[in-house]
């Protein structure tokens, strides 16, 4: 059985909005604000300069109870002891990663559409999966290789398929949150909503608010 999360408000750091304050005290400002799930994500580290990432941020969050996930790089997660990790579409297939991985750690996946979900096998890999990851549901710039923009009814259409939980992500604001917990998600990933504000406390407690409120 996997650790526990919580997919309300999930923060996915961007390493060029962040280099201004610092990694660490953007997630730092952001878990005060209401955080509550953390994504390391930076394609363009090396691996050991990710690991370091990856334990620095482990420190800060561990005697928090926030988990740390590790976008893409299993072997990353392993080295840094942390609490899992996240897949794309072309990355490592879920099985293969849980195996690495063990039982305990968290394993998510990238779906877009309910035709990615039907050739991910979701419905086969219950138990390898514990939570989706749906979108863009706006156009971003934060993830270049990001499908189309699905919008709320894209995320409600994945989860018309699926008990597990989902998480919408690309280009949310407080008002796009609302929308997507209507359509059924169990919470909203954000990446430059937090990490490119003036002040990441206060907008993750924005963010928090919008999807409390929207439930």
């Amino acid at each position: 059985m996997s650790r526990p999360f919580d997919l309300t408000l999930y923060l996915v750091t961007d390493p060029r909005l962040v280099a201004a304050r610092g990694l660490v005290a953007t997630v730092a400002a952001a878990v005060k604000g209401g955080a509550t799930l953390v994504q390391l994500r930076d394609p363009d580290a090396h691996g050991r300069a990710l690991v370091e990432q990856a334990r620095a941020l482990k420190a800060l969050l561990a005697p928090l109870g926030i988990p740390l996930i590790i976008n893409d790089r299993v072997d990353v997660a392993v080295a840094a002891d942390a609490d899992g990790v996240h897949l794309g579409q072309d990355d490592m297939a879920p099985a293969d990663a849980r195996a690495l991985l063990g039982p305990e750690r968290i394993l998510g996946l990238s779906v877009g559409t309910p035709a990615e979900f039907a050739a991910s096998n979701i419905g086969i890999d219950i138990g390898v999966v514990d939570y989706l990851g749906v979108g863009p549901v706006k156009a971003t710039g934060t993830k270049k290789d990001a499908g189309a923009a699905i919008g709320a009814s894209g995320v409600a259409a994945v989860r018309a398929l699926t008990r597990l939980p989902i998480v919408g992500i690309g280009g949310i604001d407080g008002t796009l949150a609302a929308e997507v917990i209507r359509a059924g998600a169990d919470g909203v990933a954000v990446v430059s909503a937090i990490c490119a504000a003036p002040d990441p406390e206060h907008a993750a407690r924005a963010l928090l608010s919008a999807v409390t409120a929207a439930r």
